[in-house]
């Protein structure tokens, strides 16, 4: 079953030297998961001051910087992995650095037919 993990922690968490350490590290279970033919994406997102939240109220386009709720923690990455059962999500979102400093949400995905590879 297909899960995505939600990283979110407060920007501010993370010294330079640790957030280095957490992008190694995260690269290495992803490569672990690739070798087992689990893994399928992940990335760190851009600080939240870069984002632009859009909302269709009335049919007009809203279009707004920052994210849409004031929140302690960020969305900051995700993972996109291919695993047997939520326990094993869960297993391994408890292994993900950011979880010492943050949330790891796991979230089943839905599987829609008809969409592009």
């Amino acid at each position: 079953m297909k899960y995505m993990l939600l990283v979110y922690s407060a920007e501010n968490s993370w010294t330079e030297e640790e957030w280095f350490a957490c992008t190694e590290e995260s690269a290495e279970l992803c490569r672990e998961l690739a070798a087992k033919g689990q893994f399928l994406a992940a990335s760190p997102l851009h600080p939240v001051a870069t984002a632009t939240s859009v909302r269709v109220r009335d049919g007009q386009r809203q279009v707004t910087d920052g994210p849409f709720a004031e929140t302690t923690e960020q969305l900051g990455g995700y993972y996109v992995i291919d695993v047997p059962s939520l326990d094993d999500a869960i297993a391994f979102a408890a292994r993900i650095p950011p979880a010492t400093k943050g949330t790891v949400e796991v979230r089943p995905i839905f599987e829609l037919d008809g969409l592009p590879d």
